[in-house]
Parts: C-alpha cells; structure tokens; sequence
C-alpha cells in the first residue's frame, strides 16, 4: 500500500513544493538504531548478542537504570528489550547467511522454542534474577502462549505474563493480510519468494521521513497505518508519523506468514504445517501439526484488548479468555486498534498504570 502515497506524492507535488519545503521536520529518531533512539531520550543501554540452540543471532537491548548517573531507575525495574529471529536487529546466524532460504525456513514454532528461551535466559543470567515479568504484544504474546504452554521450566521463570492485544487464534482477523489466506502456498511463494517478508525498504523510508513528515499528508499517512490496525485517529500522534512509519516493517520469513494464513483458514493455533506428511513426521514424529493447548500454561496472567483492533478481533479474544487459567486481570478498551497499545496517547493511564500496578504486587510475593 505505500505505493499508493508513492503515487499521490508525485500528484501532489507540484503544487505543495513551496509549503512542503516550509512547513516538514523530520524527527531524528526516524532516521537511528534502537541504541541510538534509547541514548536520544537520555537513557543507559546494553547491547547483548543472545545465540539460540539452532544458531540464530539475536539483537537484545538493556536499559539498566534511569536517566543519569543514578542507579536508582524512574519506575524501579530493568528493561530488557527481545527481538525475533529475521528482523532488522536480528538477522545473523553461527553458519547459515541470510541470502539462503534455509536460514527463512522459521515462524512461530522455533520462536517459540528457540528464541524467547535463549532471550529469557540471558536476562536472568545477567541480572542475577531468578523470575522476570514478559510484557509481549501482538506476535509477542502468540509466542508467549505457545512457548508458555509446551515448556513448564521456561514458564516457571515467569512471574506475570502482560497480553496486550493478545493474539492466540485469528479465525476472525480483519486484517488486509487476511487476502494471503486465499493463495495457495505456491502462490504466495511465487509472489514473495521463499525468504524475507516485508523488510523496509528506502522507497519506504523516503516516504516516511520526507512525505509522512509533512502536516498536509498527516490524514493520508495515518489512514494507511489505521488500515492495517483499526481506525482510532484521535489517539495518534501526528507529530510523529515518520518516526513510527520508519521504524516499523522489520521483517520475517515468507514462512511464518504461511503459518499465519494457516492459522486464519484453521482457525487454531496450531505447529506449521511443512505440506506433507514425510516432513511432519520429521519435524512433529506425527502426520499433522500438534495444535497448542493454551489451557496448560499456568503463569498469572493479564490481557488488554482493544474494539477496534482489526487483527486481534473481539470475537478471537472472546473465545481466548475461559482457555487462560490463571488470568488475573482482563479489560477492554473500546476505542483502542492493534497500535493503541504502545503508540496510543492515552496508553500511560489506559494500561501501564495497572501495569506497574501489578508488577509492585508481585515482586512483594
């Protein structure tokens, strides 16, 4: 869809030349690394290179204490934050380059195995904890499910599990990614090839720092965003389009978003499915991929979901709710759309009060 404001730019730009030139800012941030966006806002950080058991290389980031020199943090916890295998701060592997289809060959499953396991235990080892909190968003919270589910080890270092906008299964998604569920895997691969999904692109980034960043395409930038995630205009700020536009599309496999077509024609959440029986059996030892019974994961729990999320659909978190034991905390945002949870204006009094709220009274247990 970005093609769409490539295309109204060039319509556009005749007569908004002079006003374009007087009138855009580009936030800094739009153009940094995760580093430099935490240094930027007057924050420590840490770099960390955490290797998972198959080999992948991924960026996690450490802000250990607050501004300044003090030790002493503004809201009294460690903040670490995990990246997936595939996207822009994780893209290396010990042997495999990131030119081979072997090194795409991933979704949801070794995620989950790999990745949020080997990130867990980096933390606990560097900051000598023996539990933390996971506040997952998304894809975060899918891989916290399956992963929370299958190994009881990894959820017992888990004191509270965060859900915002929590994605389990999306039977009823509303997203416009819905239209590769109605490809066949050979389409799709014909189409996008058999390795990377929607990496950023410097079309993309032009876009975002040089049109996005201008009050006059405010409405049509923000509505491309609101297309892929539900409408809640009044809750953005505008202000800050570019940054959030060109820090956004970080990538994946073709492969995991074969597994989420898979997932809205299925209905469930459910192991890859590698189209054929042989390689099932090698993957699984069974014909089929096993499907993830959420109902054995045991860590407390909370969820925020929003009414006008268009990925995570009502109807979806509707049925997720009874399969979570030990829920602990659920609320609804009627206005909030699948972004609302970390770039909604409202989000400190929405959500991360309760949220720290709760942290205080489980790090007292």
């Amino acid at each position: 869809m970005w093609w769409l404001l490539a295309a109204a730019w060039c319509v556009l730009l005749p007569a908004s030349i002079h006003s374009y030139k007087q009138g855009s800012i580009t936030n800094p941030e739009a153009y940094m690394n995760i580093s430099q966006i935490i240094s930027y806002w007057g924050y420590p950080y840490e770099k960390y290179d955490v290797v998972t058991e198959d080999g992948y290389i991924l960026g996690t980031y450490r802000i250990p204490h607050g501004k300044g020199c003090s030790r002493k943090t503004d809201s009294g916890y460690d903040v670490w934050l995990g990246n997936s295998r595939g996207n822009t701060w994780s893209r290396k592997h010990l042997r495999l380059s990131p030119k081979s289809p072997q090194y795409w060959a991933f979704s949801l499953d070794e995620m989950a195995k790999y990745d949020l396991p080997a990130t867990i235990n980096l933390i606990l080892e560097k900051s000598g904890q023996k539990q933390l909190f996971y506040v997952g968003h998304s894809q975060g919270t899918t891989i916290a499910f399956i992963a929370f589910s299958t190994n009881p080890e990894l959820a017992k270092k888990i004191k509270v599990f965060f859900a915002l906008a929590p994605v389990a299964t999306v039977k009823y998604t509303r997203s416009p990614m819905k239209k590769l569920t109605a490809l066949s895997r050979q389409a799709v691969k014909v189409l996008f090839g058999d390795k990377m999904f929607s990496s950023h692109t410097l079309l993309e980034q032009f876009l975002a720092t040089k049109v996005c960043n201008h009050k006059m395409f405010y409405l049509m930038c923000s509505n491309f965003m609101f297309s892929l995630s539900g409408f809640d205009r009044q809750n953005l700020n505008m202000s800050r389009l570019d940054v959030y536009l060109a820090q956004s599309q970080a990538g994946t496999s073709v492969q995991n978003m074969l597994h989420w077509a898979q997932a809205v024609n299925s209905g469930r959440l459910q192991a890859f499915d590698w189209g054929n029986a042989n390689q099932n059996m090698m993957h699984f030892n069974q014909l089929t991929p096993p499907v993830y019974n959420i109902t054995k994961m045991r860590v407390p729990t909370a969820m925020w979901s929003g009414g006008q999320d268009v990925v995570a659909d009502a109807k979806d978190t509707k049925n997720l709710l009874p399969k979570v034991a030990n829920l602990i905390y659920y609320k609804e945002i009627p206005h909030y759309n699948h972004l609302d949870f970390y770039l909604g204006q409202d989000a400190p009094w929405e959500i991360y009060q309760d949220l720290i709220r709760m942290m205080e009274e489980y790090s007292q247990n």
